[in-house]
């Protein structure tokens, strides 16, 4: 993709906020659009227009994640927002569980980071979190997923220090309207009402707000919460 654009990886791609962030974007930034579902996201490419591009990978896959990131020699914005939400207390969630879940949440974003440094050091580049509110405050039937968010969390922190030329941001937002969030409900016995949550274009609003700050602005933690 040649342009005078910048250009941004957003990984989550195919659907819910990383739909949403992708979509925020496309004005004014080269897409590649991340995520396993090759045709979902075929589809957010036709609809966002001919600047951007699918990009499905499968993140927890280091070979194919080198393989897809080595093309790549110049990166303005890398937004991780690929992840996934298993609940259950500590008696009932299994090992495997926990790997999966750091897996994706942690060691993916970590790997695709490492892999794409140099790429984001030329463009002095930007890295976006999409953490949680579990990410800052853990509670009874979320451990797994609060630590590997808290993980996360520490992560960005890390990288933040360790990278002055870029800017590193994590975002948490409360509930979201999201098949995640349908799946957490219905998880914890309740009725589903996706008014009361934040909308996935409200969580891509403050992204963005990251992503296009003057280059004077360092957004490092932004929490956005729903209104009911």
């Amino acid at each position: 993709m040649s342009s005078q654009r910048p250009l941004a990886l957003v990984t989550g791609a195919s659907r819910g906020i990383g739909a949403a962030v992708a979509t925020a974007l496309a004005p004014t930034h080269d897409l590649l659009l991340g995520g396993r579902d090759a045709a979902a996201l075929a589809a957010v490419a036709a609809r966002l227009g001919e600047r951007a591009l699918p990009w499905p990978v499968d993140l927890t896959d280091p070979d194919a994640l080198a393989g897809a990131t080595e093309r790549i020699d110049e990166l303005d914005v890398l937004v991780h927002s690929a992840g996934v939400g298993m609940l259950g207390t500590v008696a009932e969630l299994d090992v495997a569980t926990w790997r999966r879940q750091f897996e994706v949440n942690v060691v993916a974003v970590a790997e695709l980071t490492r892999l794409l440094l140099p790429a984001l050091r030329t463009a002095r580049g930007t890295v976006v979190c999409v953490n949680s509110g579990a990410g800052l405050a853990a509670r009874p039937g979320w451990g797994s997923y609060a630590a590997s968010k808290f993980a996360l969390k520490a992560f960005a922190d890390a990288l933040r220090g360790e990278e002055p030329d870029l800017r590193v941001c994590s975002v948490h937002p409360g509930r979201v309207d999201t098949d995640m969030q349908r799946e957490v409900v219905a998880h914890e016995g309740g009725t589903y009402d996706g008014s009361r949550y934040l909308r996935p274009e409200s969580v891509a609003a403050v992204v963005t707000a990251a992503v296009t700050a003057s280059r004077d602005a360092h957004l490092t933690d932004l929490v956005v919460r729903p209104t009911g």
